[in-house]
């Protein structure tokens, strides 16, 4: 009897150490992964967040990185190695370039400014940088992800197939024009602050810049206003940029989260918040943004209000767009992550529909397409698009002092739209 009782527990104590040391490898696995994704972080960290000749604190937490404009991230790329940085555009589509739009001295702050610009200003030779923290990375599906879109989140007014776009948990409510040559589009965009639902959502407004087919070699140059908690760690409405020259797979991302957008301007750092915002039923406030191809080097430019030409995106980074778009749309986006089976109440927009009107609603107005000849004219022939409308709509419209504008978003989820 004592001797089955020794062997019983001798047994006892040889599966006890095995379970310890089964423990013991599945936490030091655990630690493994833990360890390695730590120094992933950091070396993404390293990459992103370049020395800074100054630092400036935002009043809402964003730390701001003065970076030399020579050491910024797009010299990663290996294409940009030796890249000559072209301070100026040689044409602007408003006539022969002025270059006191480059230069930041003697200049009003625009009547929608950031933020940050309460607490210091970068100084010339450098660009503002949003300094990318930990937690911004953690907050991403993976290191590789973070900064990108998910494929997929195009809106298609051309081959609208329901299953598919609602699949990819987009949803839009856009102008568009097509058919033709452009060379670049224009829009004065009404900045507001979007309830967002879930942390993965986000809302957006912006202009996209089309070049190619809607599959996987899709070039798109986007820029606007974003509420993305997933992104930014807050609900602040924020300037944004994205690019990608293959349907958002492998290449491109927002702002200058990789090697791309090239930043000549000092005083405007993208991913940073925009303030004022504005209220339902009170004061409104809008920024412009304008894209453009230069027609003799060939980069597409942007410019932020009608003083802040902020740089370049290389030609060489995309493959369509490096001649024309054949696209371009205005509008809204928002994810719809469909939590529980109900469609999500993340506002586009000021949440409301646009047949609320002015200081309601939020518009787009004097949208305006660059033509073969470098010149701003109204598009023609100007449609409209919502996969749908119960839940954000679009209506366009025309007059004397906005020219070619629209209204659009609306709340989600709604009894229309359940």
């Amino acid at each position: 009897m004592a001797a089955h009782v020794s062997v019983c527990r001798g047994l006892v104590a040889v599966l006890v150490l095995v379970a310890c040391v089964s423990c013991a490898a599945a936490e030091g696995g655990g630690s493994d992964r833990a360890v390695r994704q730590r120094l992933e972080v950091r070396r993404h960290l390293k990459r992103l967040n370049k020395k800074p000749v100054k630092s400036i604190r935002s009043p809402d937490g964003d730390i701001i990185d003065c970076v030399h404009v020579s050491h910024q991230p797009a010299f990663d790329h290996p294409f940009l190695k030796n890249h000559t940085i072209q301070m100026r555009p040689t044409y602007h589509p408003e006539g022969l370039f002025d270059e006191n739009k480059v230069a930041s001295r003697n200049k009003k702050t625009p009547s929608t400014a950031q933020l940050w610009h309460q607490n210091g200003r970068c100084p010339e030779d450098t660009i503002p940088i949003r300094r990318t923290s930990r937690d911004d990375v953690l907050r991403a599906s993976s290191v590789k992800r973070y900064g990108r879109k998910k494929h997929r989140s195009i809106p298609s007014p051309l081959s609208v197939d329901p299953d598919l776009l609602n699949e990819s948990g987009h949803q839009h409510a856009i102008a568009y024009v097509e058919g033709d040559r452009y060379y670049g589009a224009k829009a004065t965009i009404n900045v507001w602050r979007p309830k967002i639902q879930q942390p993965n959502e986000f809302s957006l407004s912006q202009l996209w810049i089309l070049g190619g087919s809607f599959g996987e070699d899709l070039n798109s140059i986007e820029a606007g206003w974003q509420v993305s908690p997933d992104l930014y760690g807050d609900n602040n409405t924020r300037l944004f940029t994205y690019w990608t020259s293959d349907a958002y797979q492998a290449t491109g991302c927002y702002n200058l989260l990789c090697s791309g957008f090239i930043q000549v301007n000092n005083e405007v750092a993208m991913g940073a918040s925009i303030s004022p915002i504005s209220n339902y039923d009170g004061s409104q406030y809008d920024i412009s943004i304008l894209v453009w191809k230069d027609p003799k080097e060939g980069n597409w430019w942007m410019q932020f209000g009608n003083d802040y030409v902020l740089g370049y995106w290389p030609s060489f980074l995309f493959s369509y767009l490096s001649d024309s778009a054949s696209m371009i749309e205005w509008g809204g986006e928002v994810v719809n992550s469909d939590a529980d089976g109900e469609h999500t109440s993340t506002e586009m927009g000021s949440g409301h529909f646009p047949e609320e009107g002015f200081g309601k609603a939020s518009y787009f107005r004097n949208v305006q397409v660059v033509d073969g000849s470098n010149n701003l004219r109204a598009p023609r022939g100007v449609g409209a698009f919502t996969e749908q409308s119960n839940c954000y709509d679009v209506q366009n419209g025309n007059n004397g002092e906005w020219g070619q504008y629209f209204y659009y978003g609306g709340p989600g989820r709604n009894s229309n739209c359940p």
